[in-house]
This record gives structure tokens, C-alpha cells and sequence, in this order.
């Protein structure tokens, strides 16, 4: 079992991802602002993302332990370092992982100064909390936790991959005001929760038979649901399970419906507002729905160990299928098909900034610039907020920023913040117009550059698109 919980532990250090994008909020040089803000200014006519290399992004994030804590040059033993972690981390932290991939992304101004734009893109998102009480029965086992209960509702897991579909409208209503909105359309390929849960489980000295133990779980209310797993299972090979994935990402899967709102408010020369939501919406789980619960209370006594004498070509007795058959009659698993709505995680986002320094060329009236539409202000410092709905409550980020438009055609954006992973996040955002050729790349946690295992989550983000303006 610790060889087990080492492993998961390992995997959960490791390989998790995390989904704030501070520091390209409000970088409108890119078409993938409008992606955080539908309501970004927009000082182009045209744009077009280079296919599958527009916007790539992973973001990997744990809010209690880092990949040093487990494995730094220690002459503590490993496992020692795990069992310490698993009794330092509280059933509040978590591990999460996004990736995102834009597959298309074009976007195109009309006669009526309409900005339209669409896509598509790939998402997935993960969320972990951190079942202490499980972790420690686990690692430690109940020999020495005897009449202590464990809480069997800390279990509080969910994951999503889907294909987005999306079209957005962007425009300046007047000299002040910029608004956005985009429905989306989801693809689910595959989805699984367990969240809600409640239970306990404790282990008592028997008042009869003839173990010395019995375990009881009550008031047990445990569910998993999901959709578009139970049908990988009966097919033969890789191949096969590849093309069913693809099917659903390209609406074959269970489908959802969405919209992002956002706008831009220009308070006075110098200061700027925004804000925006994302992914008010809900998926429909209708196909390939599978939901497993378990209820009630439950008392299982455990391994009968009997040393019956055996004759010559008698094996002992089956003591391990017996414990599995047992669990098995004991908790039985309820398997449900009934359709279930799942609500999106939903995101916000907002800032304000203060705008200063002299425009590149230095005449504060002369839109020279190409690379946004303030031609009067090269830099900006500001505040940034960011939050994301989760199951046990929002996960909160606050930034500071500081914005300069270092030429026409380079432009960069730093930024401090404070997260559920830390309080000293440093990260860097570089966005380059070379003709019509913009490239940017944005990473967090800078500080953390020579030694990335002792950060408490890393992110990357870049992509290549092709702008076009009229005017120039």
C-alpha cells in the first residue's frame, strides 16, 4: 500500500497544471487577449492564428508541496518526506491541471467597425482536493487510529476534456466604452466527478466473532459520475479509442452551451477598467453516461484467519479473494445511467490600470504606434484580479503589473502575484509585430528559473498569429 500512495504521490508532484493567465490578460497586441476578455481593444482589421500554434498552453500548479520537497538531496528517506507532507497538507489543498490548444482562431472588422471573431480549441481541466484523512489510513493503515473516524467525504475529484467552438463579437461604442460577448459551444470527449460526497469510516474492537476488529462505514453517500469512459473499455485496441476520441471532439460528444462577457472602460486619459466573465454555461451529459454510488452503512469484520491442518496438495485457505468478494457483497455499487448537467467552472477576471510615459515618437498625438490603439502611453502599472469557481470555492490570484511598449514592434509586461499556490509568483510576457507576424510567449514563476522543482506552479504560454491592418 506505501509503494502504492508513493507512486500517487509522485504523479500528483509531478504532472498537475493549474489554470491562471495573469500575465496575458490584458496584453491586446494579441488576438488570444479576447480569449480572457471579449471586450479587449482592438486596433487591427484582421487576424488569423497559424493552426495548432496560435495559442499552446500548460500551466502545472500543487497549493501545498513541490517537486523539491519530495525529491531533494536529502539524507531523509523518501518515504519520510512523503508521510511528513501527507500530515503538513490540509483537506483544502488541492492539485489541478489545464492544458489548452487552439486548433483555428480568425477574426475580421466590418463596415460598422464590428469585430467578429471564432475558433476552436481543445481544453482540459482537472481538479484534485487533498483527501487527508484517506492518505494518512492509507500510508499508515488503523492500527494506530482505532475508534478515530475518517472522513470519506474529503474524496473530491473532477476532470473535463473537450473541444470549444466559439464566435465573439467586439465593439467601441463609443470613445470611452469597449464590449464583448462569445457563445461557446462544447464537445465533451470524456468527463468524470465526484464531488459532495459524505461518509465516515472507523475501526472498533468486535464484540463478537472471532476478529478482534470490525470497520464500519456510515452514513455513506458516495458518487462518481461519467461520461464518455465506459465505452472505451470494450474496445480492442489503441486505434480504436483514438478514433472514438476524435469523434466526440469534433461534435460527437456530449454538448454544452456557453458565454463570455467582458468590456473595457476608459476612465480618463490615464486610467483604464476592465473586466470580464467566462464560462457561464453548463455541458448536457445525455451519451455513453455512466454514475456509480454507493449509500448506506456498512460493517465489514475483515480476514478470518483460520490454520485448518492440510493434507498432502492442500493450499491454505483463499484469504485475499475471500477479503475481495467479501468488500465486494458488502458495499454494493449502485450503477446508474440517468443523463446528469454539469455546471463550467466559471472564470472572472479584472483590472485597472494607470497609463504614463511618452508615446514612441514622441508626439503624444501622432498614432505611430502598431501595436494598440493608446497611442499616447508607452507603460502602464496596474492591479489584477482573477478567480475560478471550484468545487469547495473559488481559487483567487491578485497581480501587479507594470506594461511597456518598448518599440513598435516589442512590447513587454511583468508581473507579481499572490495565489492559492503562493505569494510570490514573478512571471514575464514578451509579445513581438514583425510585419504582419506577431509572436508572443508568456511564463510564470521566473524566479524559480534555475530550479523549477521548487516551484508550486510553473506555466508557458505562446503562440504565432497573423495580424493585418489597413492602415499601415
Amino acid at each position: 500500500m506505501k509503494y502504492l500512495i508513493t507512486c500517487v504521490f509522485m504523479f500528483w508532484v509531478i504532472t498537475l497544471f493549474s489554470q491562471n493567465k495573469e500575465v496575458l490578460y490584458g496584453l491586446e497586441e494579441t488576438p488570444q487577449a479576447m480569449l480572457l476578455n471579449p471586450g479587449s481593444r482592438i486596433s487591427y482589421d484582421y487576424h488569423f492564428g497559424v493552426p495548432f500554434l496560435s495559442h499552446i498552453h500548460i500551466n502545472g500548479g500543487s497549493s501545498g508541496v513541490s517537486v523539491y520537497d519530495i525529491f531533494q538531496e536529502s539524507s531523509v528517506d523518501i518515504n519520510t518526506r512523503i508521510s511528513n507532507k501527507i500530515f503538513e497538507l490540509e483537506n483544502t489543498d488541492f492539485f489541478t491541471a489545464t492544458q489548452q490548444l487552439e486548433i483555428l482562431n480568425v477574426g475580421w472588422k466590418n463596415k460598422k467597425d464590428y469585430y467578429f471573431s471564432g475558433g476552436i480549441y481543445q481544453e482540459f481541466d482537472f481538479v484534485l482536493y487533498f483527501p487527508k484523512d484517506l492518505a494518512i489510513l492509507a500510508w499508515e493503515g488503523n492500527t494506530n487510529y482505532i475508534g478515530k473516524e475518517f472522513d470519506l467525504g474529503e474524496i473530491n475529484v473532477s476532470g473535463d476534456l473537450l473541444t470549444v467552438y466559439h464566435f465573439g463579437a467586439n465593439k467601441k461604442i463609443n470613445e470611452k466604452i469597449t464590449i464583448g460577448a462569445r457563445i461557446k459551444l462544447y464537445s465533451c470527449i470524456l468527463s468524470f466527478r465526484s464531488t459532495s460526497n459524505t461518509g465516515t469510516f472507523v475501526t472498533r474492537l468486535s464484540e463478537s466473532g472471532n476478529n478482534i476488529y470490525e470497520h464500519i462505514v456510515s452514513n455513506t453517500n458516495m458518487t462518481l459520475n461519467t461520461s464518455g469512459i465506459a465505452s472505451l473499455s470494450d474496445l480492442s485496441d489503441t486505434s480504436q479509442a483514438v478514433s472514438k476520441l476524435l469523434g466526440r471532439a469534433f461534435f460527437g460528444g456530449n454538448f454544452g452551451l456557453g458565454i463570455d462577457l467582458g468590456a473595457t472602460y476608459e476612465i480618463n486619459e490615464k486610467w483604464t477598467a476592465s473586466a470580464s466573465v467566462l464560462d457561464l454555461g453548463a455541458i448536457f451529459h445525455k451519451k455513453d453516461v455512466e454514475s456509480y454510488n454507493v449509500s448506506g452503512e456498512y460493517t465489514l469484520d475483515g480476514i478470518e484467519l483460520l490454520f485448518p491442518p492440510l493434507g498432502n496438495g492442500e493450499s491454505s485457505p483463499p484469504y485475499y479473494e475471500d477479503l475481495i468478494d467479501d468488500i465486494e457483497e458488502t458495499f454494493p455499487i449502485d450503477t446508474i445511467y440517468d443523463s446528469y448537467t454539469q455546471m463550467r467552472p466559471v472564470k472572472m477576471y479584472a483590472s485597472v490600470k494607470y497609463n504614463f510615459g511618452q508615446a514612441i515618437g514622441g508626439d503624444k498625438t501622432c498614432n505611430c504606434l502598431k501595436m494598440g490603439e493608446n497611442q499616447k502611453y508607452n507603460q502602464s502599472i496596474g492591479f489584477q484580479y482573477f478567480s475560478i469557481i471550484r468545487p469547495k470555492g473559488p481559487q483567487i490570484a491578485a497581480t501587479l503589473f507594470y506594461y511597456h511598449r518598448l518599440s513598435d514592434y516589442f512590447s513587454v509586461k511583468a508581473t507579481y502575484s499572490a495565489d492559492s499556490y503562493s505569494y510570490s509568483n514573478i512571471g514575464l510576457g514578451l509579445v513581438t509585430n514583425i510585419k504582419m507576424v506577431n509572436f508572443y510567449i508568456v511564463a510564470d514563476n521566473l524566479q524559480w528559473y534555475s530550479n523549477f522543482a521548487k516551484a508550486k506552479s510553473v506555466s508557458l504560454q505562446f503562440g504565432f498569429n497573423i495580424i493585418i491592418d489597413k492602415n499601415e
